[in-house]
C-alpha cells in the first residue's frame, strides 16, 4: 500500500496519459478527416470520369462539375493564402527577439546568397539588411535531413559551410553549396516542400522564417511609404489635398539618389519635375554675367523641396542645385501629378456606388427562402471537392424546381489550416453583394462539424472550361467576358473590397450565357488610401506587390484582369513555368520582357500592357478617372455597356442545360444541432 504522495504522483501521471492520449486521438480524427475528403475527391473523380465516357456532351452535373470553381482542386491553379498578419507591438518584440550577432564574413556570405537568388534579389538593400539581422544559426549533422519532402514549413536556409544534396522521389536532384539558397517559397505562405534536402557533410545553415520575412518586409513598407506621405503633407501647396490622393503620389514619387557633386538642376535648362529631399542635402547655385565661379545662394535639407514651378508650367530653371554628399530626393513629373489633381474633379467612387445600387434589383431574395432551415433542402449531386469540404447541387423540397449549390465546409479542416478569418471575411462581404456578375450568397448554416453556405446555382461551367475546349476564344468573346468581370470588380471596388483571386476557373457562366464571379477567400475590404500585405491568389495570376511584399491595393485586380485577357486570347499564361516560384519570379520581371503572342491584337496587346504596369498606380483603371479609362480604351470601342448592364446582349455562348432529374433525390442533411447563422461571429 502506497503513501497518499504516491498516489497523488500516480494519478497525475495517469491524467497526463489521459491528456496525451486525448492529443493523439485529436489528430489521428483530422488525419482521418483530410483522408476521407481525399477518398471523396477521388470518388468524384472517377464518377466524373464514367459520366464523361458514357454520357458523351454536356449534361447538369458534369458540366457543373467545375462549376463551383473555387472549392475544385486544379493542379498548378491553386489560389494559395497565406495565413492572416498583423504587424503589432508582440510581434515586432517577438521577431526582434530574435536577432542574432554575425561576424562580418557571415553577413557578406548571406548577403551574396541573396544576390543570386531570383526573389530575394529584388528586396532593397535596407530589406535585406532587416531580414539578414533576424537570420539565427542552426548544425546539421551528415546524413540528417534539413527538408523532407511532403512536409510543409515556414523557413529559408543559406548554406554557409558544409554540403547538402537534393532529391525528389529518391533521385537526386542537385548539390547545395555554400552560399546557396533554398526553401524561399515558404517565405510567402504555408507550402507543401516537393523535395528532400540532406546533409552530405556536417553543416553550417543560417534560416529565415516567414513570420520575420514578412514582419521586416511589412514593417519597413510601412515606414518608407510613411515617410514620403509626411514628406509630401509638409509641403503647403500639397497639404489641402485628402489624404488618399497623398496617397497616391507617394506611389507614383520615384525615388533618385545623387553623389556629390552631381547637377540635380542645371541653370537655363527647361523642367517638368518637381523634387522633395528625403536624405542628404544641396546647393542652390546661380551663374550671373561677369563671374566666373558659381554663387552658392542657399543650402536646402532634408523635408524641403525644389522645383515646384514646373508641375504648373513650362519651367525655365533660373539656378543650379547640385548634390552635397549623397542625397535621395523623391520626384514626380507635371504630367503624373496633374493626373492626380485632375483625378479630384471626378468622383469616381460616387459614379460607381451610383450605377450599381439601380442593379440590385435583379437579385433580390426569394421569398420561398426566408424561412427555409437546412432540412428543407434535398441533395440532388455532389457537384464539386475542394480543400475544405464539397459542395452539393441541392433543391428545396417546397419547390422543385428551384435548384441552389451549397457548400458544405468542415470546421475542424479550416480552423487546422488557419482559414477562419479569410472565411468569415468572405462570408460578410458577399451577404452584402448583391450584383448580377457575381455569384450571390442567399443564407448560411452552421452545427457542431460543418458550415453550409447557400448560394446560387451556375450550371454552366466555368470560363476555364470553355477555354480547355476551344483553346484560345475570339476577341468578341474574351471582350464579352472581360466586361462582365470588369463590371464585377467595379461593384467590388466601389465598396472598397479588393478580389484577388481572379482567374477562368473563378468565373462562371449562368442559364443567359453572362459571366459572373464566385466568393473566394482572398477577399477583403481595404481602406481608401490603406493597403494590405497578405499573400494570396494565383501563381501567374497575382501581381508584383503582392509577391514582393510590398502592400497592395485595388489595382491589383486590374494586373490580374490583364493577365485574364491574356490568357483567354492566347489560351496560355503570360507567366508561366513548372515551378511556382519560377512563375512569381518571372512576373516580377514584368509584362515589358515577355513577348504578346502574334494572334493578339494590337489594340489587346495595349490594354494587357497597360493594365500591367509594374507601378500600381500607373496601371489604367487606377488613374483619374478609374474604371472608365479601361472602358474607354480602343479595344472596348463600340461596345454596348448600357446593353451589358441591362442583359440585353446576347453572349458569345447560349449554353444548354439539361435539367436534373425530379423523380430522385440523393439525400438530404441532418436536423441535429443545425441553426441559422447570421452573424458569422459565432463560427
Amino acid at each position: 500500500m502506497g503513501t497518499l504522495r504516491d498516489l497523488q504522483f500516480a494519478l497525475q501521471l495517469k491524467i497526463e496519459e489521459l491528456r496525451q492520449r486525448d492529443t493523439l486521438i485529436d489528430e489521428l480524427e483530422l488525419e482521418l478527416d483530410t483522408k476521407d475528403e481525399l477518398i471523396r475527391r477521388l470518388q468524384e473523380e472517377l464518377d466524373r470520369y464514367r459520366a464523361t465516357v458514357s454520357l458523351p456532351g454536356p449534361s447538369t452535373v458534369s458540366g457543373a462539375c467545375s462549376a463551383q470553381g473555387e472549392d475544385q482542386p486544379r493542379a498548378k491553379r491553386k489560389t494559395v493564402i497565406s495565413e492572416p498578419f498583423t504587424l503589432s507591438p508582440v510581434t515586432l518584440a517577438v521577431v526582434s527577439h530574435r536577432s542574432c550577432d554575425k561576424s562580418q564574413a557571415s553577413q557578406r556570405l548571406i548577403q551574396a546568397a541573396f544576390m543570386k537568388n531570383d526573389l530575394l534579389k529584388n528586396l532593397s538593400e535596407g530589406e535585406i539588411r532587416g531580414i539578414i539581422t533576424c537570420m539565427y544559426p542552426t548544425t546539421i549533422n551528415q546524413g540528417c535531413y534539413v527538408i523532407q519532402e511532403g512536409t510543409k514549413g515556414a523557413q529559408a536556409y543559406v548554406l554557409e559551410e558544409g554540403r547538402l544534396e537534393v532529391t525528389k522521389d529518391g533521385l537526386k536532384m542537385l548539390t547545395v553549396e555554400p552560399e546557396d539558397v533554398f526553401g524561399e517559397l515558404a517565405l510567402l505562405y504555408n507550402c507543401t516542400y516537393t523535395y528532400s534536402v540532406s546533409a552530405q557533410l556536417d553543416s553550417k545553415l543560417w534560416v529565415i522564417d516567414r513570420r520575420s520575412y514578412q514582419t521586416v518586409l511589412t514593417q519597413r513598407s510601412l515606414k518608407c511609404l510613411s515617410h514620403s506621405v509626411e514628406l509630401l503633407s509638409s509641403v503647403p501647396f500639397l497639404q489641402p489635398l485628402p489624404q488618399d490622393v497623398i496617397m497616391k503620389m507617394s506611389d507614383l514619387m520615384k525615388e533618385a539618389h545623387y553623389t556629390e557633386g552631381d547637377y540635380i538642376s542645371r541653370q537655363g535648362a527647361t523642367g517638368d519635375t518637381f523634387y522633395i529631399i528625403s536624405k542628404g542635402q544641396v546647393k542652390v547655385s546661380e551663374k550671373r554675367p561677369g563671374h566666373e565661379d558659381q554663387i552658392v545662394l542657399f543650402k536646402l535639407s532634408e523635408k524641403q523641396w525644389f522645383g515646384e514651378k514646373a508641375l504648373w508650367g513650362e519651367d525655365v530653371r533660373n539656378a543650379n542645385v547640385i548634390a552635397a554628399g549623397e542625397v535621395t530626393c523623391l520626384v514626380i513629373d507635371r504630367k503624373t501629378f496633374k493626373d492626380v489633381i485632375d483625378g479630384l474633379a471626378f468622383d469616381c467612387h460616387h459614379e460607381m456606388q451610383q450605377s450599381h445600387e439601380s442593379r440590385v434589383e435583379l437579385n433580390k431574395d426569394p421569398t420561398l427562402l426566408s424561412s427555409s432551415t437546412l432540412s428543407d433542402f434535398h441533395i440532388i449531386s455532389t457537384l464539386a471537392v475542394g480543400e475544405f469540404g464539397h459542395i452539393d447541387l441541392v433543391r428545396l423540397k417546397s419547390n422543385t424546381k428551384c435548384l441552389f449549390a451549397m457548400r458544405v465546409l468542415k470546421k475542424k479542416l479550416i480552423l487546422s489550416n488557419g482559414q477562419r478569418e479569410h472565411i468569415l471575411r468572405e462570408g460578410r462581404i458577399l451577404m452584402e453583394a448583391h450584383c448580377p456578375f457575381i455569384v450571390r450568397m442567399y443564407k448560411t448554416f452552421i452545427d457542431s462539424e460543418c458550415l453550409y453556405i447557400l448560394t446560387e446555382a451556375c450550371l454552366c461551367g466555368d470560363l476555364c472550361s470553355v477555354l480547355k475546349e476551344k483553346g484560345t476564344l475570339d476577341e468578341c468573346s474574351t471582350r464579352f467576358y472581360t466586361a462582365c468581370v470588369l463590371e464585377a470588380l467595379n461593384f467590388l471596388h466601389s465598396r472598397g473590397v479588393i478580389y484577388r483571386d481572379l482567374k477562368p476557373e473563378n468565373v462562371l457562366l449562368d442559364e443567359h450565357g453572362y459571366a459572373k464571379l464566385i466568393g473566394s477567400r482572398c477577399l477583403k475590404r481595404v481602406e481608401v488610401g490603406k493597403k494590405t500585405w497578405t499573400f494570396c491568389g494565383t501563381p501567374g495570376y497575382m501581381a508584383p506587390e503582392i509577391i514582393l511584399n510590398k502592400g497592395h491595393s485595388l489595382s491589383a485586380d486590374f494586373w490580374s484582369l490583364g493577365i485574364f485577357v491574356f490568357e483567354l486570347l492566347s489560351g496560355g499564361l503570360a507567366f508561366s513555368g513548372s515551378d511556382p516560384m519560377k512563375i512569381l519570379t518571372a512576373t516580377i520581371h514584368g509584362i515589358d520582357q515577355i513577348d504578346l503572342p502574334n494572334t493578339i491584337s494590337k489594340s489587346a496587346s495595349s490594354l494587357i500592357r497597360k493594365l500591367c504596369r509594374t507601378n500600381p498606380s500607373e496601371r489604367l483603371g487606377s488613374l483619374r478617372n478609374g474604371v472608365k479609362d479601361i472602358e474607354m480604351h480602343i479595344w472596348f470601342e463600340g461596345f454596348k455597356w448600357e446593353g451589358l448592364c441591362k442583359r440585353t446582349l446576347t453572349p458569345p455562348v447560349i449554353p444548354k442545360v439539361k435539367s436534373p432529374s425530379n423523380t430522385s433525390t440523393c439525400g438530404h442533411y441532418t436536423k441535429d444541432s443545425v441553426e441559422l447563422c447570421t452573424t458569422w461571429d459565432n463560427f
